[in-house]
């Protein structure tokens, strides 16, 4: 190795990080510059890490209360599976069917061929079941109305509305969009949620061919990966990799500012309750700093080294999260409707209701993605979830036991069991702020100018599910181009960037 070589190690590994906070992009850009020699300090105001990544014990089975998968072509996640030691515990699954609750005919599956809830032709038989015979014609409209009247419409609800009506909108689309963005489809962008619809929309002139023309190739029921054990495993080994790399991980510590020093940063710290550790709070200086923590937080820190951050901070959406294990006859043969209509009846599924029919706002069959929860716990395993923007959750002022009890009547209305059957288990509440979704009208240009405005900042970083999007997958492999992009400054300075 050269001596320019030797000197530019030296540089690196004697280079001091500080992450601000310990979801899973703050611990995963943490691992980036530990695992080349740099010395990292973790501060997570908390009092434990993995941010949204969490798991609980439920009857006697760890369950993963939020992430439980990511997408077979999430290279990243997979990636970093293998780097910490859990490749062979990676496991296939399906994601399933979806159904649509509160139709006045009964629960139905969405049809296969659907894009983000649009259907390619409304006259199929299981779309019609969905939205009735009226509904049908007025979505035939679009078929008929002229190439002319086409545009670049780019708000996802008033597309629909204009091209398919509103019961298409209302039945198909916006319960997806609700129970997956929390947001309504009016709010939601084109380009961000089905990526090429506008164009193909433009050179087939009616939407559902667009929608067939995009949906050539895909699979019908796309591949989702796990680990064994719970996906919330990532954590607990990235924190013991951290430990053996030496990183000095404070949780129980908020970072309260970040100031630049002669070309360095100088991160100031307090301790957020009488538990964490007693340590020297002084200032310390660092070489780089990445912030790993949501929006206001980022934008907190961030602004005051930052000239051109500008505003754009989005009231998060309030999500409460019900897991429950229960035990029911029903449940054992249990799909939302007719059970013989997906031919499997021990098919995974999502359910989303119609908006306004339900008080919760989705349901995920945990248990028949993941066969051996029920195993663990005797029973079946659900997710039902609670809040959307603009609508706070309906568990919100009520003690856990109050919770439970309305989610279980949610879950056996979304299911259409009768409640007096089920017995309960075991259960966990579990409450978070979702960043506005990176599928949001206007998101895009706001988190481009946030990346641009930091990037141009030497030695600073940011990450985390406000700017890279909300799934694991996007999470990881945005930390780790953070990271990358920020060591990179480290070694070259401002020609890195």
């Amino acid at each position: 190795m050269s001596s320019a070589s030797n000197d530019l190690a030296s540089h690196v590994q004697h280079a001091r990080v500080a992450v601000v906070g310990g979801g899973i992009a703050g611990l995963v850009a943490a691992l980036e510059c530990a695992k080349v020699g740099s010395r990292v300090t973790v501060f997570e105001a908390s009092d434990r890490l993995g941010g949204t990544i969490a798991s609980a014990r439920i009857a006697g089975a760890e369950v993963d209360l939020t992430a439980e998968g990511f997408p077979e072509s999430a290279t990243a996640v997979r990636a970093l599976a293998d780097e910490l030691g859990l490749g062979e515990d990676v496991v296939s699954t399906r994601v399933g069917d979806t159904w649509i609750a509160g139709l006045p005919s009964g629960a139905a599956p969405l049809p296969r061929e659907t894009l983000v809830g649009i259907p390619q032709n409304p006259w199929d038989e299981s779309v019609r079941r969905i939205i009735g015979w009226s509904g049908a014609w007025r979505a035939y409209v679009d078929r008929l109305r002229p190439p002319l009247t086409i545009g670049r419409e780019r708000s996802l609800g008033r597309l629909v509305r204009s091209r398919m009506g509103e019961r298409v909108l209302d039945r198909m689309v916006a319960p997806l969009s609700l129970g997956v963005y929390g947001i309504h489809p009016d709010e939601v962008d084109v380009d961000a949620a089905a990526p090429g619809l506008s164009a193909a929309l433009t050179r087939t002139a009616s939407l559902g061919a667009a929608v067939a023309d995009l949906r050539v190739g895909m699979p019908a029921d796309p591949g989702l990966l796990s680990i064994r054990g719970g996906v919330a495993r990532l954590v607990s080994v990235l924190e013991e990799r951290l430990a053996y790399l030496e990183t000095d991980v404070r949780t129980g510590e908020r970072a309260v500012s970040i100031t630049a020093d002669r070309g360095r940063w100088r991160v100031a710290s307090e301790a957020t309750s009488d538990a964490a550790p007693d340590r020297d709070r002084e200032p310390q200086i660092f070489d780089a700093v990445v912030v790993a923590t949501p929006e206001a937080e980022s934008r907190r820190l961030l602004a005051p080294v930052v000239p051109r951050l500008g505003s754009g901070s989005a009231e998060p959406t309030p999500l409460e999260i019900v897991t429950l294990a229960l035990e029911s006859p029903e449940l054992d043969a249990a799909t939302p409707g007719d059970a013989e209509s997906t031919g499997s009846r021990a098919a995974a599924f999502t359910v989303y209701p119609v908006a306004g029919t339900h008080r919760a706002t989705g349901l995920l069959a945990l248990s028949r993605r993941h066969p051996e929860l029920t195993e663990a716990t005797g029973g079946h395993v659900l997710r039902v979830s609670f809040g959307t923007r603009g609508d706070r959750p309906a568990t919100e002022g009520l003690d856990d036991a109050e919770a439970f009890a309305l989610a279980v009547a949610e879950a056996s209305a979304l299911l259409g069991i009768d409640p007096g059957r089920v017995r309960l288990l075991g259960a966990n509440r579990w409450r978070a702020e979702l960043p506005r979704p990176a599928s949001a009208i206007g998101r895009a240009e706001v988190n481009a100018a946030a990346r641009h405005a930091v990037a141009g900042v030497a030695g600073l970083g940011v990450a985390g599910a406000w700017l890279s999007g909300p799934g694991l997958a996007q999470v990881v492999l945005d930390a780790r181009e953070e990271a990358d992009r920020v060591r990179r400054t480290i070694l070259w300075g401002d020609a890195a960037v």
